[in-house]
């Protein structure tokens, strides 16, 4: 009698979700149980994260933040450490008693010090000069920052073709000791920043993760007029590895990619940078396409020989001692300089794991569970030859488990103020 007992009671606590996620995922479980039998999986799933508050979701390690004075070299180091890839700016004038909205000044990200990085790359603009008159401070440091890494040669459209001890003299140059993160508010996406309240549906959080393109969601609470989370795509896909075996994820994860459209793209349509082009053009791709990641390419154009993030700029600010040795910084110099430095740093590290691709024949379970287990943010597609086919990304898996319905967001986007007006984003 008592081994009966032991048994219900081992299988109870197999069948209870051991994290919070997997809760999270039992709670859709119970709602779908509960959904009209008319509706389809899709309409039945976006019922599902209607009906779920966004404070359910679990909390994010809390207390990142940074102060608006605080350096560009300081807002790398964090976002490094803390192997994240955007973090709020607190304005340092704001009074206590100030709401979120007056607290924050926006949210620096390596997207925006990528940005950054290329406005020091190209000549200074007309704009720039009349509003920094030669023999000002700021006019004698930039220039000064320029003409020693030898960026007066460089124009626009070339990717600057820069020496490996660029990145040493960017990073040892006043000019950039100087800069606050508040002097590249103009890279901000939003200002201060797009949130949610802890009201707020899962499914209103999963469309500005996919369709708006956000690459995370700050819930905020109106009390203390600070962020209580901040979701991101990376996230949500964790929760779902931790949802298999649900009905219903796995009547959605058992699909193959082709089977839901993915990947959305054809070969042609793929931005890529081969590896022999300067690592800045990978920057400069991402930026002008809007996009956090780039494959590079063998000489033959069709087969991925590694991959280039937004998060990766943090290599060039970080250890740029790594390119000195480099006449011209090119993406495969830079793949290789990375790998060798990762290797006596941080051998864990998923860009040491190579280039990861698959085939569409793959589900979107298995396709989730290795981008959870391998911390990577895109998938590359390819034939049975190893030619590149596709990308799939975060963004486009999240995309395909919720839908917009007509009128959804009404006025939410009303109160949102625009971008800077500085901003080159």
């Amino acid at each position: 009698m008592a081994s009966l007992q032991l048994r219900r009671e081992s299988e109870l606590e197999q069948e209870t979700p051991k994290s919070p996620e997997a809760k999270l995922g039992m709670k859709v479980e119970d709602l779908w149980g509960i959904q009209e039998p008319k509706l389809t999986p899709t309409e039945k799933l976006n019922a599902c994260f209607e009906s779920i508050p966004v404070s359910s979701f679990p909390l994010a390690p809390q207390g990142v933040e940074i102060r608006s004075d605080a350096s560009l070299a300081e807002a790398v180091h964090i976002l490094s450490q803390n192997k994240i890839l955007s973090v709020p700016v607190v304005n340092v004038n704001a009074p206590e008693d100030a709401t979120w909205i007056d607290r924050y000044i926006g949210i620096v990200e390596f997207a925006g010090i990528a940005v950054w990085i290329l406005q020091q790359s190209e000549p200074p603009s007309p704009r720039c000069t009349s509003l920094f008159p030669s023999g000002t401070a700021v006019a004698v440091s930039i220039n000064g920052m320029t003409s020693a890494a030898g960026l007066g040669t460089l124009g626009p459209e070339d990717a600057s073709m820069t020496s490996g001890d660029f990145f040493e003299s960017l990073t040892s140059s006043e000019f950039y000791k100087n800069t606050k993160v508040r002097d590249i508010s103009g890279t901000f996406r939003w200002a201060p920043f797009l949130a949610l309240q802890k009201s707020n549906s899962f499914l209103t959080m999963m469309l500005l993760l996919s369709k708006y393109k956000m690459k995370s969601v700050p819930v905020v609470d109106l009390g203390d007029g600070k962020i209580d989370n901040i979701i991101t795509q990376s996230a949500v896909i964790h929760m779902l590895a931790e949802c298999t075996g649900f009905h219903w994820f796995e009547c959605w994860g058992n699909k193959k990619l082709s089977e839901i459209g993915l990947p959305t793209m054809s070969p042609k349509q793929i931005i890529k940078v081969h590896g022999d082009e300067p690592v800045l053009q990978a920057f400069k791709l991402m930026r002008k396409n809007r996009i956090g990641g780039i494959p590079v390419v063998d000489s033959g154009g069709r087969k991925a020989i590694g991959n280039i993030s937004l998060r990766d700029v943090q290599f060039l600010l970080t250890a740029p001692e790594i390119y000195r040795d480099y006449r011209s910084i090119t993406a495969k110099n830079f793949l290789i300089a990375v790998k060798n430095y990762l290797e006596k740093h941080d051998k864990g590290s998923p860009m040491l794991s190579g280039t990861i691709t698959c085939k569409r024949d793959k589900t979107i379970k298995e396709l989730i569970k290795t981008l959870d287990s391998q911390d990577i943010h895109r998938m590359y597609v390819v034939d049975d030859d190893g030619n590149l086919e596709g990308v799939i990304t975060l963004r486009d898996i999240i995309s395909r488990l919720v839908h917009e319905p007509r009128g959804y967001f009404g006025d939410f986007f009303d109160g949102v103020l625009p971008l800077p007006q500085n901003s080159r984003v």
